[in-house]
């Protein structure tokens, strides 16, 4: 019965290796959630198999997906009912790699699926939430960019250091990282006993800052990067706030300071830059984001 389903739900794909995987994500872009090493780490961190498969076209893969069963893999829904819930990844944007004019059927459940790859997969559908995706520098208004100027500069002046998340190791960073979200959101961070393992395994991928007062970390963004043929794709898992240092706005100097350099990276490779925040259901992020339309299977 399993194996009929499976053969129904791959109809037209064919099983490819992750090499061939890799091959496809690096002609055709795609997003951090589905970038071939975070795949491959992540999955072999939770313990979970990766099935990839490719759709053909005059012998040439053209489009490629990465299973779990059913589902996309890293699916945090195969992670609850396993109870392997060893990483998160939020609610991050998915784009699959498919050749520019090709339009395939992907029927493995997946949510989150960018407005990128709206034309070439034909069995999308609308989904109710939408995500976050930062505005660019100049589409911020001149007062919003004078505000954040005016909060780094007080920071700054009342000892803040803005310091890259790089400059610490992984040990580091977990403990840092599990700290401040727990001040903030008032429970732990998930995944938290395997935190210094994912950061280690995704270090490569990881970019932004944390800011420090006194030599005492005050705020943590996990921000991972990748790069495609023609985008750069930085996904906001996640951030910890210290509140005894509320009226300094560290969240937002961070924020502006993140996305700032984020932009001018991405602009230095002279390619686009979809930085998301997840699911757009804070407001905060309505500061930072304009809200894009995103599309699901299942």
């Amino acid at each position: 019965m399993l194996s009929h389903l499976r053969a129904w739900r791959e109809r037209g794909w064919t099983p490819i290796d992750a090499t061939t995987y890799a091959t496809a994500w690096q002609q055709f872009g795609g997003s951090v959630a589905t970038h071939p090493q975070v795949i491959e780490r992540l999955a072999g961190l939770a313990d979970i198999p990766v099935r990839y498969l490719g759709w053909l076209q005059n012998g040439n893969v053209v489009a490629a997906v990465a299973c779990w069963g059913r589902d996309l893999a890293l699916a945090k829904k195969v992670l609850k009912q396993r109870d392997r819930r060893v990483f998160d990844l939020g609610n991050a944007e998915i784009i699959l790699p498919i050749a520019p004019g090709v339009t395939v059927p992907v029927r493995q459940r997946m949510g989150y699926v960018s407005e990128l790859n709206a034309n070439q997969i034909d069995t999308l559908k609308p989904q109710a939430e939408s995500l976050a995706i930062a505005r660019a520098p100049e589409d911020y208004s001149k007062k919003f960019r004078y505000n954040q100027r005016r909060e780094q500069r007080l920071l700054e002046e009342a000892g803040g250091v803005v310091q890259p998340m790089l400059d610490f190791t992984s040990e580091e960073q977990a403990r840092i990282y599990s700290g401040l979200f727990h001040a903030r959101w008032g429970f732990d961070v998930p995944g938290k006993d395997h935190l210094a393992n994912v950061f280690e395994l995704m270090r490569e991928f990881m970019t932004g800052s944390m800011i420090l007062l006194e030599g005492k970390p005050i705020a943590a963004q996990v921000l991972y990067r990748v790069e495609s043929p023609h985008w750069v794709s930085v996904e906001y898992i996640n951030g910890g706030v210290d509140p005894a240092h509320q009226a300094l706005s560290a969240g937002s100097v961070l924020s502006f300071v993140n996305t700032q350099n984020a932009w001018a990276d991405a602009r230095a490779v002279n390619k686009p830059l979809r930085y998301s925040f997840g699911r757009s259901d804070r407001e905060y992020k309505d500061r930072w984001c304009q809200t894009v339309p995103v599309y699901k299977v299942g």
